[in-house]
Order: structure tokens, then sequence, then C-alpha cells
């Protein structure tokens, strides 16, 4: 999903008596989406193939849309699977979120996603109480136990989606391997989820990004809330108006509450968090946006390693935005 914009601004090279920056800019398809790197070196530089090579691995773990992928070969699966490295990471963070978050982020919610007709096959009809109540017993992190490199579950009909937390991951693996290029200054962004080092060389100014902004039906875009030089850390963004479906004369966001497991019904627009890396952002934002405003808010004042900007929605109709208290710490509002 594209919630941010990012901003490129025009560099140029200065001469130097040495050797002068480069600016390289890497753009590709990725994970259903668009990906989006941008660094500045003078001596070690990474490759689109390097980068495109990254990312076929990490979709044989996580992909839902490679069928030999490893999650693909778990959900098959009666007992589960050995993990490689990328899946027992995201197994991992994803545990710590769901107890974090009181079960609200929740991998292994994909039966429900499935029957709100968000996944890859698409239903002939939406759940009901009786559906749901019988989707919901394949439903709860509890059902995952990992023993040594093995994933067991407890049921066969268990099923996991990580794509509430498998971008964030895939983002800071990117950044991983331009920090193991000795490359310091880079925006890498995928599908919206961005994570930012240093500054642009050789004019040391901050990277830009951009926070879409709903118009009064909150589906749709109106253009940018806010332009913001960004600080090192990651920032991602999860909202109810890029992905949604329509029953009944309803509109339906894709984010499903895998406690009730209907979908989010709640004043919140869209949810921006800063941390500091994109896996632990990307996993917040999409259980920050269940909570709704009151609870979000609160959550992420109690978490230091957090910040966050919310878009909502006012009951007289009217689209607002807050944040919490340090926010702007990290994020400067451009002029």
């Amino acid at each position: 999903m594209r919630i941010f914009s990012v901003l490129i601004i025009s560099v140029f090279l200065s001469a130097s008596p040495d050797k002068e920056w480069k600016k390289i800019h890497i753009t590709g398809f990725a994970q259903g989406t668009t990906y989006s790197v941008i660094y500045y070196a003078k001596d070690s530089f990474v490759t689109k193939s390097q980068i495109e090579e990254l990312l076929t691995r990490i979709n044989q773990s996580l992909s839902l849309y490679d069928q030999q992928s490893l999650i693909n070969a778990f959900n098959r699966s009666d007992r589960g699977i050995e993990m490689d490295k990328y899946f027992k990471t995201v197994f991992r963070k994803s545990i710590e979120v769901n107890k974090e978050t009181s079960g609200l982020f929740d991998i292994t919610i994909l039966p429900l996603v499935e029957a709100w007709g968000f996944g890859i096959a698409k239903p002939r009809s939406m759940p009901n109480d009786t559906v749901l109540m019988e989707l919901k017993k394949c439903v709860g992190s509890d059902l995952l136990k990992e023993v040594n490199n093995f994933l067991y579950k407890q049921k066969p009909c268990v099923r996991i989606d990580m794509n509430g937390i498998a971008q964030g991951y895939t983002v800071d693996l990117v950044a991983e391997l331009l920090e193991k290029n000795k490359i310091k200054n880079y925006l890498v962004e995928l599908g919206g989820e961005i994570r930012v080092k240093g500054s642009k060389k050789p004019s040391e100014e901050r990277f830009t990004v951009g926070i879409e902004s709903p118009q009064e039906d909150e589906f749709l875009i109106s253009g940018l809330q806010k332009v913001l030089y960004a600080s090192t850390g990651a920032i991602t963004t999860s909202g109810s108006y890029r992905k949604f479906r329509e029953a009944n004369g309803k509109k339906m966001t894709h984010l499903i509450n895998p406690i009730s497991g209907k979908p989010m019904e709640s004043e919140l627009i869209s949810v921006t968090v800063f941390a500091k890396d994109a896996i632990t952002a990307d996993a917040y934002d999409n259980a920050i946006m269940l909570m709704g405003l009151k609870k979000g808010l609160e959550f992420v004042e109690e978490r230091k390693e957090l910040s966050a900007y919310f878009i909502y929605k006012k009951q007289n109709g009217v689209i607002a935005d807050t944040t919490s208290s340090d926010f702007y710490k990290f994020m400067i509002i451009k002029e």
C-alpha cells in the first residue's frame, strides 16, 4: 500500500579536489508494489542486481504470491515447517508485537483476511457470524510454537499472513545491505514503508517525505497533508483508505481485527509511525489503527521507542490530525 510520496529534490554535484559524491537512484517492482532506493556514495556502490537478489530470497521465504515460498509451505502443512533466518526473525517480532498489543497484531489472521475478500482467492459472499466463529478457532498466535528452528501449528487449519510486517522487514534488510557496503546516506522505500539515514550529499539537506491527506470521504485522497524532513529511522503508515471493498453498499477496509474477526470500525483514517527500524514501525501501525484514536495515542505515549501522527474523522465529519508528544522531534515540518 503506497502511503508516502517520496519527494526528490534535484541535487547538483559540486566539483571536489577528491572523489565527488554520486547520487544513485534504483527503482523496481517487488512484493506486489514498487520500491525505490536512493543513496549517496563516493567509493562503494550497491547495484540493482544485488538488491533484487536479496528481494528474491525474501520472497522465497515470506511471499504469499510465491507458491513455493516457506510461508505457503507452512500454510499447506499439517504440522509446520523448518524456518529460515528471514522467517524466524519476522515470526519472533510478530509474537513480541502480538503480546504488546494484546492480540491486535496477529499473523494467523489469513483465514479472516481471505473470508473478507482481501486474500488472493476471492469469496463468493461475505462471512456471517457463524462462519466467523468457526474461522476464529484457527486464529491466534497461541496456536504457534517454536521449537529450535521448527515452527509448529497446533491445528492444521492455522495459516499465517506476514504482509503486515514483511515489507518493513524488507526495507530494513535493504538498508542493511547498504550499510554493509559502507553507504551511510540513503532512503529506502518499499510500498510506502521507509527507512532513512544521513542526508543528501553534498548539500547536507535532509530527505523529505510526504504524508497523504484523505478528503471528506476518507476513502479518497486529496494530496499531501504534511511534508516533513526525516531524521534517521523508519517511517511507515497504515491507512483505511488504500485497500477496501464494497459489499451491500458499504465500504470495508482491509484492516481486520483478529479478535472480533471483522473489518476495522474506527475514527482513524491513517497512522504514521516513526521507530528506529521499519520492522517495528510496520508491525505496530496496523495494531494502532485498530485501537482507535484515544487508545492508540495512549499506547504510543507509553512507549519511548515509538512516535506517531494520526489522521482521523471527527463526529461532525471533519478530517483532523494530531500527534504523539515527541513526533516532531524526529519529523520536522518543511515550510
